[in-house]
């Protein structure tokens, strides 16, 4: 028989709350508390017991994490003027 080997593609792999945790470095409850208010995205339910989260919905909510942060310092810093002497 054919060993048949899944897809290891970013879209199809799928994560438990452990790796997520690993990934993100948040612990558990921050991230039902985010996913209940809004702020990280929604696993899937994939049984009553088990849930998962895409690798692609994660990643793409630490880069917007990661973009908004960088747009907010760059907002954030203070002009830089030159003094000239007439």
């Amino acid at each position: 028989m054919e060993n048949i080997r899944p897809s290891h593609a970013p879209d199809a792999q799928l994560l438990r709350i452990k790796e997520v945790v690993e990934l993100t470095t948040l612990s558990k409850s921050c991230i039902n508390l985010w996913v209940a208010d809004g702020k990280f995205p929604r696993p899937m339910t994939l049984s009553p017991t088990v849930k998962a989260w895409r690798l692609k919905d994660v990643t793409a909510w630490i880069d917007d994490q990661y973009a908004c942060t960088n747009t907010s310092a760059i907002r954030d810093e203070k002009p830089v003027f030159k003094v000239v002497n007439d």
